[in-house]
């Protein structure tokens, strides 16, 4: 259980995990790399039985994400993957299921390779549609709405308390993967949905060094199911990996705040280049979700997708950069450059990618921490 705290978001994020170890006075969380925990005699445990169950490093960790999203429980898992797969096993064989269209490609293959098979019936939608999908929430009983927004890799915004409301309405679960946001720009528990999730590998730790997946609940109810397929399926965060998402996370405000500067720059410097049709970033006045994302998060981040004239040219802007990285993931200080179709998205099946606009020409360009000139200087070599 948490409450709100009074301080701002950047202050949570400094400090969290500070002084948490009451009997050293520790400022920095302690790493408990341990299994098992003695007991002083039967019946009398410290409250700690196993790692699996709980540790006191993952705890920190959870407590502190649950805080910064307003939510009343954390659950940090070995993965983002490992946290969608819980969320998922809240649903059983028959029930419907809505995820947006536009979506990570390994959420994707999860969807249609495991909750397809085990009788979930999967159905994708244009979720930054609102008339659509409530038409689709009035039309049938649906057991869940799986969002992102900003969606990956177009960068479409969803109404996030429009369509929050209208699953409450209709008795979905809203769930929504708040990954390119972090809680330090969107808090979509705030907006009226009842889990977030994150991959905690990309920005809340920050520096492609840990693999980490958060989820965080709304109700007590939420929480007591989310706890029960965290114990039984056991995919937990270890006790180190814990311990550097809480030290990636005293970094993110200042982090964030360079990255979307140099976002911001890069996006319109890209909106003049001539071999560039197509921007997609949520900061740009002319994108579509502009004013709606505006609205519900305080920043735009600092993911960009760009599409160049043809695919020939988006394969030669990923063989040229060099201070840029061609390389999966994002939210890095690293800045990174990823080419979705055949990357991060090649398990959606082509005619579904072209539909989406997930097309050969499609770039996606995680911007992070390095001299923002030094970053154009070598996309415009690599343009060029």
């Amino acid at each position: 259980m948490t409450q709100k705290a009074a301080c701002h978001l950047d202050t949570q994020l400094c400090h969290a995990g500070l002084c948490t170890d009451e009997k050293t006075g520790a400022v920095s969380t302690p790493i408990y790399q341990t299994a098992t925990f003695r007991h002083r005699g039967p019946g009398l445990s410290t409250g700690y039985n196993y790692s699996r169950t709980s540790n006191p490093t993952r705890g920190v960790l959870e407590q502190a994400m649950a805080r910064l999203e307003c939510g009343h429980a954390g659950f940090a898992f070995a993965s983002g993957m490992a946290a969608v797969a819980a969320v998922t096993a809240l649903l059983k064989p028959g029930d419907a299921f809505v995820a947006s269209d536009d979506l990570y490609g390994g959420t994707y293959r999860y969807f249609e390779k495991f909750a397809r098979p085990a009788g979930i019936r999967v159905s994708y939608a244009d979720t930054s549609r609102s008339d659509l999908m409530r038409e689709i929430l009035s039309k049938e009983k649906i057991g869940a709405l799986f969002i992102e927004s900003p969606t990956n890799p177009i960068m479409k915004i969803t109404d996030l308390r429009r369509i929050s409301s209208y699953a409450r309405a209709n008795g979905a679960v809203t769930v929504v993967d708040n990954t390119f946001m972090s809680p330090l720009l969107q808090r979509p528990l705030l907006l009226g949905a009842d889990i977030v999730i994150h991959s905690g590998t990309k920005f809340l730790a920050g520096h492609n060094d840990t693999l980490c997946g958060i989820v965080v609940t709304r109700t007590p109810r939420l929480s007591q199911r989310i706890a029960f397929v965290q114990n039984a399926a056991g995919g937990v965060l270890s006790p180190f990996d814990s311990w550097l998402v809480l030290r990636g996370l005293k970094t993110l405000a200042v982090r964030m705040d360079r990255s979307q500067a140099n976002a911001r720059r890069i996006a319109a410097w890209l909106c003049r280049h001539r071999r560039v049709t197509a921007v997609y970033f949520p900061g740009l006045a002319a994108h579509p979700g502009y004013a709606l994302h505006k609205r519900q998060a305080c920043g735009p981040g600092s993911i960009i997708s760009f599409r160049m004239r043809n695919a020939r040219m988006a394969t030669a802007v990923v063989r040229r950069v060099k201070t840029i990285s061609f390389a999966e993931s994002l939210g890095g200080v690293e800045t990174l450059i990823t080419h979705p179709a055949r990357q991060t998205h090649s398990d959606v099946p082509e005619q579904t990618r072209r539909c989406l606009g997930v097309t050969d020409d499609l770039l996606r360009l995680s911007v992070g921490i390095e001299r923002c000139e030094d970053l154009i200087a070598d996309l415009k070599n690599a343009l060029e």
